[in-house]
């Protein structure tokens, strides 16, 4: 017998919120006020909304690109387009590859190795 009551009560609930959304959102389908003093509002046309709604992202698009890629296009670098294979990079290690570092001179040097002890 709960479970029955329990199931009417929460059917009841779900109507009842459903309902308040709707009777909420009523106002939205309202007219404009007779006492409206802005202009009636204008048509937009399908040329205007594209350049609304696609140029606008795209220009944002480029500039923001363009402001990323300037400093190191001013820097001289170059950047691989197609595909091709590129040098390995590693970014803030040595310049000249492994022949920059250190080896170690002795037993107690920490140059050369990441010094793990057993």
């Amino acid at each position: 017998m709960t479970t029955k009551l329990a199931h009417l009560v929460r059917r009841t609930s779900v109507v009842l919120v459903a309902l308040g959304l709707v009777a909420m959102a009523g106002p939205a389908g309202a007219d404009t006020p007779e006492n409206w003093t802005g202009e009636p509002p204008t048509v937009v046309d399908g040329v205007e909304a594209a350049l609304i709604f696609v140029g606008i992202p795209v220009l944002l698009f480029a500039v923001i690109t363009l402001l990323v890629l300037l400093p190191s296009l001013i820097r001289g670098e170059r950047f691989t387009v197609g595909g091709q294979a590129t040098a390995d990079q590693w970014f803030g290690g040595p310049v000249k590859g492994t022949a920059e570092l250190p080896a170690p001179d002795d037993q107690d040097s920490k140059a050369g190795g990441a010094s793990a002890r057993w």
